[in-house]
């Protein structure tokens, strides 16, 4: 297939990028880099089968036919990059999704919609099934991106409706893995930073608050079924449901660096989520999907990624070598 793959230059779409290379896909990647890095696709630039357009999707967006598919991953997704880029982030779930939308339109391409757990908000039902509409806060600090998804969500369900354009989208929970930035804001990647310099480990709150994480190889799978999978329109659940507290998390981290950092509360944010855990009978049953990494094994490879990656060495804060695989430097992409 000739997929099209915007924010293609993101933690997660360049996995994504990735993954559809080596099944033999053709891949056109777009990405404006405002939250991406040029570095996570540098790999893939000699690919014949790959194309980097650099650009953004709220713009009008053209590409030579056919097209089959088009994964619309572009956003902000960390709290510190949506508050940076409040406008930004509304923008690309409203005109970039419509962008995205009418480009699959042109090309009766299957259209895939990265949308989010933070859709559900601070949830009254948990864990979350599909079923769930959610409790979110529409003026709250955090609006920027649920609201931006939902829209992104009502849009997508209005093309599929009015225009019959195959629509699927996916409701990704916290994902995790090899290309995270370090100061993304993320829990995983601020542990793994703190814990490998030394400095103490940031809980937000008493650290009784969950997440369910799922490392970036199997959400990638989930997304890649998705797209196969013409004709189901969603909502999925993408997500591991195994569920841990902050705390634990924080324990865990420590545990697979060997790092002594100690530990320090702060005051927990307006709207941050107090439970978060998917229902993912959905993902099971029309894709035949499950995550199978434990979240330690995705914990080790995830800091041995950081101990290897040129990008995550920052002034003053040595990192110590953690024992684990990760994958090879890319270098910098060239002018």
């Amino acid at each position: 297939m000739k997929v099209v793959v915007t924010g293609g230059g993101g933690f997660l779409g360049s996995h994504v990028c990735e993954a559809l290379l080596l099944r033999g896909d053709t891949v056109w990647c777009l990405d404006n880099f405002s939250t991406g890095e040029p570095e996570n696709v540098a790999h893939l630039c000699p690919n014949p089968r790959f194309r980097l357009l650099p650009g953004d999707v709220t713009a009008a967006v053209e590409i030579p036919g056919p097209v089959h598919a088009v994964a619309h991953l572009a956003s902000p997704a960390s709290p510190p990059d949506y508050h940076r880029l409040p406008l930004e982030t509304l923008s690309v779930g409203s005109r970039g999704t419509e962008n995205a939308l009418r480009l699959a339109l042109r090309h009766e391409a299957r259209f895939v919609l990265a949308s989010t757990s933070e859709v559900y908000g601070d949830p009254e039902i948990h864990p979350q099934p599909e079923e769930y509409w959610g409790h979110v806060n529409p003026v709250g600090p955090r609006s920027v991106y649920d609201e931006a998804k939902r829209y992104a969500e009502a849009l997508s369900a209005a093309y599929r409706r009015s225009l019959d354009v195959d629509v699927g989208v996916m409701r990704i929970f916290n994902t995790y893995g090899p290309r995270m930035r370090p100061y993304d804001g993320r829990v995983v990647s601020t542990f793994i930073r703190q814990a490998l310099s030394g400095g103490p480990l940031s809980i937000y709150g008493d650290g009784s608050q969950t997440r369910s994480f799922c490392y970036v190889s199997d959400l990638v799978r989930g997304i890649l079924a998705m797209i196969d999978r013409r004709g189901l329109n969603g909502p999925i659940n993408l997500g591991n449901p195994v569920e841990h507290t902050v705390r634990e998390l924080a324990d865990l981290v420590l545990g697979v660096t060997g790092s002594r950092s100690p530990i320090e509360y702060l005051p927990l944010p307006v709207d941050d989520p107090c439970r978060r855990r998917p229902v993912i009978e959905r993902a099971r049953q029309e894709l035949g999907w499950a995550p199978v990494v434990p979240v330690e094994d995705g914990l080790r490879r995830t800091a041995a990624w950081f101990t290897d990656s040129s990008r995550a060495v920052l002034p003053n804060e040595p990192l110590q070598p953690v024992q684990g695989p990760g994958p090879t430097r890319v270098e910098s992409l060239k002018a």
